[in-house]
């Protein structure tokens, strides 16, 4: 997902959706806490070929400047939030001022710092400098929003985490919520069902129920397709409307962000029905396509396509699918309903 500019990859950068740029501050390459499911966790160990962060900021700047379709900016890392308040908004300030980047509408931080060092909105030596910076962008028109990483309602049940909350909803920033389900911890509908109950009741906006990474220690925390689905379904039962802006289970793949909506049964055959809600190619998004069902397959490498197909169409790699099957799965997509 590394852009090139100007002949060189534009390190510390990923751009994967047209809209949607990912920052790496390269000091900002270590995190409040080092979860064991994080698929990240090459960056926090002593490899240093893993690190990644960007270092010439200019350079980013100036590619950001250069690429309109830029509505969003996304400080990752790591964690944004380890970063001083100073040291952010140097990093902040340019896109929240310079008319040169007047596209970019969005500012976006990834963060499990309410769950895990909520004191960094509280009580820290620059917490009140810190809410002022997300106040700032808020005033100048910027939409300003919280990526915030919860896996179980403990996280949400202290007094400090409830206190960082509202005080960095009084900037004008909102807070989106997303997590993934794993095993032994909070794979259960009730668990779900609470999480997003509580997050509503504190003025949160549940996002996305993220399936477990093919990577790191997945073993042990990764959830089956097929069960993710039933729990996600479950977890809606007696689940206000207002909670229902979370999207699950979703799966972030290397051709882009692919949702699983249902199983839909043909005669005697079982199909998971999945679309595409981010894609690297945008004439993909929002497509959806048939998979066949499999109860134990965990990503989408462990599928297969439906109707005997050689290949999903986003699998460039392999043969083209032919126009007769196509034909079928779109008829059978729009016709079929859903068990």
């Amino acid at each position: 997902n590394v852009p090139m500019f100007e002949g060189r990859p534009l390190e510390g950068v990923q751009h994967k959706y047209a809209d949607t740029v990912l920052l790496f501050p390269d000091a900002g390459q270590t995190c409040h806490c080092h979860c064991s499911f994080c698929f990240r966790w090459s960056q926090f160990v002593n490899m240093k070929e893993e690190k990644f962060g960007c270092q010439d900021i200019s350079r980013f700047y100036q590619y950001v400047a250069e690429h309109e379709n830029i509505t969003d900016v996304l400080l990752t890392g790591g964690d944004p939030m380890v970063l001083s308040a100073s040291r952010l908004a140097e990093l902040v300030n340019p896109l929240i001022s310079n008319e040169k980047f007047r596209h970019v509408r969005n500012l976006r931080f990834g963060t499990k710092a309410l769950g895990f060092w909520p004191y960094r909105f509280i009580s820290d030596k620059d917490s009140d400098q810190l809410l002022r910076l997300f106040e700032r962008a808020s005033v100048a028109g910027k939409h300003v929003a919280f990526m915030a990483h919860f896996n179980h309602p403990r996280e949400l049940e202290t007094t400090a985490v409830q206190t960082a909350i509202g005080r960095i909803l009084s900037t004008g920033a909102v807070i989106r919520t997303q997590g993934p389900i794993l095993a032994h911890i909070n794979d259960s509908a009730a668990v779900w069902r609470e999480l997003w109950e509580k997050q509503l009741a504190l003025g949160l906006l549940p996002y996305y129920m993220f399936m477990e990474r093919d990577t790191g220690a997945r073993d042990y925390f990764a959830v089956p397709i097929a069960r993710a689905l039933e729990i996600y379904r479950q977890s809606l039962r007696g689940l206000s409307g207002l909670a229902r802006t979370v999207r699950g289970p979703v799966m972030s793949t290397t051709p882009g962000k692919i949702e699983v909506l249902g199983v839909v049964n043909l005669g005697n055959q079982r199909y998971f029905s999945l679309r595409f809600l981010r894609a690297r190619q945008e004439r993909w998004e929002h497509r959806q396509f048939l998979a066949n069902y499999s109860p134990t397959a965990r990503w989408i490498d462990e599928l297969t396509p439906a109707l005997n197909e050689g290949k999903f169409f986003f699998d460039e790699s392999e043969p083209a699918v032919t126009p007769i099957r196509r034909s079928v799965i779109n008829s059978v997509l729009g016709n079929e309903r859903f068990s």
